[in-house]
């Protein structure tokens, strides 16, 4: 039988797993142009102003789906409206048109990894950028990809390479923060995101990423506390209700985690 500390770190590990798989992998995008509106700002936010864009983009990529950009943004744009799986069609479709364009294969990657396609998002990720070029952006999504598929270590690796390219970036460094949760080591997990909450580039999902590895410690107190500094009354008590939970199922080493049910920031982050 295992011990309650095994049965703990395996509780743990499973949780920081539904962290990262709850949310949308990592945007690809190369120095070239963006890939994904909801990095670049790109797609208008609200309801109405989505479907205003997407139908648009939709006309536009009618006429010309041979366009590598507009089939970027087409994609992006029914990712942001929930067709994760037409998006990675249409993006796949213009990785065939574009089969060197190393901005459609990262987009087209990062959409196979959203539609659970993992061996396959590595495979084209790969080409999304050459050792002799390497891009901390894709590097960062290729190691998202690999903490899915359970391969830690190696996902570290991807995001050191990445840290060496674009230094404190903090998009990296709470990604790698995260995978060392899956890894079992909490103390080094946070350690890592307090690094990247101190940089003047982190947002409020890098703050939350840090309060779910609080919160997996049992420091909820502070895990609160950061979730209530950034989220709106209403969001921050369904964060916290959420943390709280997660600290509980850690304790307890449930056999199964469920993933957050409310709209908590909990992120594998995008590369900006």
């Amino acid at each position: 039988m295992r011990s309650i500390a095994s049965r703990r770190a395996a509780g743990v590990a499973r949780l920081a797993a539904v962290a990262l798989a709850c949310a949308a992998l990592g945007a690809c995008s190369t120095s070239q142009r963006p890939v994904s509106g909801d990095v670049t700002g790109s797609i208008p936010q609200g309801p109405g102003a989505n479907r205003a864009q997407l139908s648009d983009l939709q006309k536009r990529y009618e006429q010309n789906p041979g366009d590598a950009q507009t089939a970027i943004a087409y994609g992006a744009a029914l990712r942001a409206s929930g067709q994760r799986a037409q998006s990675a069609a249409v993006l796949q479709q213009a990785a065939m048109r574009n089969p060197k364009d190393t901005a459609v294969l990262g987009a087209y990657g990062r959409a196979l990894a959203d539609t659970g396609q993992l061996q396959q998002a590595l495979d084209v990720l790969s080409r999304a950028h050459t050792p002799d070029r390497p891009d901390w952006r894709i590097l960062n999504v290729q190691g998202a990809v690999l903490d899915q598929m359970g391969r830690n270590a190696e996902a570290q690796g991807y995001y050191e390479t990445a840290l060496r390219i674009a230094p404190g970036e903090p998009s990296v460094l709470s990604n790698l923060g995260l995978s060392y949760a899956l890894a079992k080591d909490l103390p080094r997990a946070e350690a890592t995101l307090r690094q990247a909450v101190a940089s003047p580039k982190a947002d409020a999902r890098v703050r939350q990423n840090l309060a779910l590895v609080l919160s997996l410690e049992g420091r909820i107190g502070e895990a609160e506390s950061l979730a209530r500094a950034d989220l709106p009354p209403g969001e921050a008590q369904a964060s916290i209700d959420d943390l709280r939970r997660m600290a509980a199922s850690s304790k307890a080493a449930p056999t199964q985690a469920s993933a957050p049910t409310s709209g908590a920031k909990v992120a594998a982050l995008p590369a900006e």
